[in-house]
């Protein structure tokens, strides 16, 4: 499996819409709003280089909104402490 963070720009306007139609791509399993000089994070999480390429160039970035992409592509995972947990704000 391979996972790549993906990092969004997007006009601001549109940042939910844009969100929530990233969010619906097959091979995206999470999408965050976040503050900073992006929008958006996608993670990415597929079998091959080339699904990767497929997600960014052919489904992400022709949302209507996205205005650029940044692609990161993990090596190794050193945490397998849930996401909803590490989010968590003091449940």
């Amino acid at each position: 499996m391979i996972t790549a963070i993906v990092f969004i720009k997007a006009e601001v306007a549109r940042i939910p819409e844009v969100a929530e139609q990233v969010a619906a791509i097959r091979g995206v399993s999470e999408v965050y709003s976040v503050t900073g000089t992006i929008d958006l994070i996608a993670l990415v999480r597929v079998h091959s280089h080339d699904e990767v390429a497929d997600v960014v160039t052919r489904d992400i970035n022709t949302v209507p909104g996205v205005v650029g992409t940044e692609t990161h592509i993990a090596f190794r995972a050193y945490s397998t402490h849930d996401l909803e947990a590490a989010f968590s704000l003091g449940d």
